[in-house]
């Protein structure tokens, strides 16, 4: 992440997919700081962005783009209740990336089979690859 404002944009997605269920688990706020902390925001900053609107900015390079469709997926996965709005949701963004439908499902189904969610960032890379061909 170069600037303040890709950092800003990255969180401000995140909070708004947080929050699409309706309720902000604490797991998912714990998550969120985590990644505040990795993006040098501080705490102050970090609650302020709570109260922002979000305007998406599509990321420019597909490895970006990637990575954070898998963060989001995280944020899905870590209050550990996958709720239908959060799914259409995730499918919908993804889509918007210009990520591939069946790299994202099968990408999805991996974490949903995974222990805590969480899958090996060269085999994510190589699903998505997988479809290049």
């Amino acid at each position: 992440m170069n600037t303040e404002e890709e950092k800003r944009s990255l969180l401000l997605e995140m909070i708004a997919f947080a929050t699409i269920d309706g309720h902000l688990h604490k797991r998912e706020v714990d998550f969120l700081w985590i990644v505040a902390e990795e993006l040098n925001i501080s705490k102050e900053e970090f609650r302020d962005l709570f109260h922002q609107e979000h305007s998406v900015k599509v990321n420019r390079s597909e490895f970006q783009r990637i990575q954070q469709f898998y963060r989001l997926a995280l944020i899905m996965h870590c209050d550990g209740i996958l709720h239908e709005k959060e799914s259409k949701a995730i499918h919908q963004i993804a889509l918007e990336m210009g990520l591939n439908p069946t790299a994202v499902k099968r990408v999805l189904e991996l974490m949903k089979n995974a222990p805590n969610a969480i899958i090996d960032p060269n085999k994510l890379l190589r699903v998505f690859q997988e479809q290049h061909n």
